[in-house]
């Protein structure tokens, strides 16, 4: 049975909106239930059914709201629905017009920015903060949701047009573990608008539009891995078709060549046509090894029977049969042992792109390629050669105008296996290419924070 990403992910949104709608519709009843018994006589029968239609009409509102999130996997959308919830959550009967200020804040770098909001004006929605001050301050630091009863003195919400009328605050971290990637924010113009129950109604709501946030976000990741894979598949035939028109083609057009010209050769000087058919004989051969080893590193069989280093090996062996080039393995054993078939099969094309590149550009009479345990649970993979080098930056700058994307290639390979690819070159000194690799969770975490 094949395995779905997609499927799983459709399954697990339908059952967090599920939780959502449950929690949300008891939270709601209950509370209408409180308020339905403190109603007698006939007068306040006829209050209680006005309010409860009121309150239907309402229920019915979130019930399309929680829908609306179940079926969009567009993070913004999912942002603006999860401030029309709580408006609609939060909505008094008698009012026709709600003065309920909210907003959602992420960071971008460090600092926060208006994504989405109501009731701001058009320079409120320009406005960043720092959150490191008041109720978003606090909020953040602490990982816990907060609120003001004076809007008008907060350091960083005091900015805000919209707030100005507003004396009271509830402010939501949207976080998930212990990183923190923006705010809710809610304010309104009572002082003690946000009881105990509105602050857990909000409560509930954050929560599972974070969860639908980190929902809509991985679906935006998995469409742009399926495009970025698409992308690769293309430029792999892209580089086998240059491949072949730069190599056999040109090979085969020059047997075909030579073998008209050895059967005219034949009977004026038989000696001449027999070295000539050497010669095409020679170059038959060097054309099918040039094929062979084409094919063998579009898929090393050797990698997946006998793993990285015998892969890498045989590599070596067919560039010294097929190009004459000195190619020399050092793999530690313990660091492959450490790896799965997949990663090792990423690591041998960017060890097998990075010797190719060497081989056309670098005029090296030796390529190293060392696989080695380095600190911090991390695996250093190295290519280096001893050719005529270049500028990397000059290179680099000029990039989006070559008809090469070898460079490319070797660092969306190496964000695969979440490595961190380095270039070290200068004219004249070889070329350098580095890529450290994390063997567990916690190096990954930890080389990734540190860049």
């Amino acid at each position: 049975m094949s395995f779905d990403p997609f499927s799983i992910l459709g399954i697990g949104i339908v059952g967090v909106f599920s939780l959502l709608l449950g929690v949300l519709g008891g939270y709601f009843w209950a509370r209408r239930g409180t308020k339905n018994t403190k109603s007698t006589g006939i007068s306040s029968t006829a209050r209680q059914g006005a309010h409860s239609l009121s309150m239907d009409e309402r229920w019915r509102q979130i019930y399309r709201l929680t829908t609306a999130l179940s079926n969009t996997l567009n993070y913004e959308r999912v942002l603006d629905t999860a401030l029309d919830l709580g408006a609609t959550a939060l909505a008094n009967p008698k009012e026709t017009a709600s003065p309920l200020v909210s907003a959602v804040f992420l960071f971008d770098v460090d600092e926060l920015v208006v994504q989405t909001a109501r009731r701001f004006t058009t320079a409120d929605m320009r406005t960043t903060l720092p959150g490191l001050q008041g109720v978003l301050g606090k909020a953040i630091n602490e990982g816990d949701a907060t609120f003001t009863q004076d809007v008008a003195r907060d350091p960083e919400l005091g900015r805000i047009v919209a707030m100005r009328n507003c004396k009271s605050a509830y402010c939501i971290p949207l976080r998930s573990g212990l990183d923190v990637y923006g705010v809710l924010v809610f304010a309104h113009p009572k002082k003690d608008f946000f009881t105990r129950e509105n602050r857990e109604t909000l409560d509930i709501i954050a929560v599972q539009a974070m969860n639908a946030l980190q929902n809509a976000r991985l679906y935006q990741e998995l469409e742009q891995e399926k495009e970025r894979m698409a992308e690769t598949q293309e430029e792999t035939r892209k580089k086998l078709a240059r491949d072949l028109h730069d190599g056999p083609t040109q090979s085969i057009a020059a047997i075909a060549m030579r073998v008209n010209f050895a059967r005219r050769l034949i009977e004026r000087n038989p000696k001449g046509a027999a070295e000539e058919l050497y010669k095409i004989e020679d170059l038959a051969r060097k054309t099918t090894k040039e094929i062979r080893h084409m094919l063998f590193t579009l898929r090393p069989l050797v990698l997946e029977s006998k793993g990285l280093k015998a892969a890498l090996e045989a590599m070596a062996e067919k560039m010294n049969e097929t190009f004459d080039q000195n190619v020399l393995i050092d793999v530690d054993e313990a660091v492959i042992a450490q790896l799965d078939l997949g990663k090792q099969g990423v690591i041998f094309n960017i060890a097998d792109e990075a010797v190719n590149n060497a081989r056309k550009h670098a005029q090296a009479a030796h390529i190293w390629v060392r696989l080695k345990p380095a600190r911090h649970g991390l695996a250093l993979l190295e290519i280096r050669d001893d050719g005529v080098g270049f500028d990397v930056k000059r290179v680099e700058a000029s990039y989006d105008r070559r008809g090469s994307l070898g460079m490319v290639n070797l660092r969306e390979r190496a964000e695969l296996i979440n490595g961190v690819l380095q270039i070290n070159s200068k004219p004249g000194a070889g070329t350098q290419i580095q890529v450290w690799i994390p063997l567990t969770e916690e190096a990954a975490e930890l080389m990734w924070h540190r860049t």
